[in-house]
């Protein structure tokens, strides 16, 4: 299986939905004129379309771009779309939270439970 890393110290979500049409060069040149970030950075950017049904993550990897993408037969995604500018700063851990379908608008994992014993 393909997952970002929980380890990643950024990802960058584009707050509003794309065309999914868009490939590779068409979404580097969004990151760097939209966006305002460097493409070639060591960060992952996040894109969804209209339907959230769909999410794309452009990223760098030593000598080329690579393109992710997920698509959801019944769900949607919970995106963030009523906080301030283009885009979402995110921590993999978080972006992996959006991936198996959690509210990260919240910004909370779950409660983390202690037990002494099992009987």
């Amino acid at each position: 299986m393909m997952r970002p890393s929980n380890d990643l110290p950024e990802v960058y979500l584009c707050r509003d939905p794309i065309d999914f049409r868009k490939g590779i060069n068409s979404l580097a040149v969004l990151v760097e004129d939209t966006l305002s970030l460097n493409p070639f950075s060591e960060t992952l950017f996040v894109f969804c379309n209209r339907r959230r049904n769909r999410v794309k993550i452009l990223y760098w990897e030593h000598s080329g771009f690579c393109l992710w993408q997920k698509r959801l037969e019944k769900s949607r995604f919970h995106w963030p779309r009523k906080q301030q500018g283009d885009t979402v700063s995110l921590t993999g851990q978080q972006l992996n939270w959006l991936l198996d379908g959690y509210d990260i608008s919240r910004m909370k994992p779950h409660e983390k439970l202690y037990f002494s014993s099992v009987l």
